[in-house]
């Protein structure tokens, strides 16, 4: 930062917004992009990909972090 800024008279957090939501732009790649063609249909694709998961997540048991032996 250069010298000669002077922030004797700055303020601290005069554009804070405790409250504020921020949306973070999300860029996918060209072929990606040709299928969802907005931003609705990417949420709902990822809304779907989100409950199967859930399912999923349900229907199997946790992993003991051990492989298991093989059966016979």
């Amino acid at each position: 930062m250069k010298k000669e800024y002077d922030f004797s008279k700055g303020e601290r957090g005069k554009f804070y917004q405790p409250d504020a939501e921020l949306s973070m732009p999300i860029y996918l790649e060209p072929d990606v992009a040709k299928v969802f063609r907005s931003s609705a249909a990417v949420s709902q694709a990822l809304r779907s990909l989100l409950r199967i998961s859930a399912t999923t997540r349900r229907l199997t048991r946790p992993s003991s972090g051990r492989a298991s032996s093989p059966r016979r």
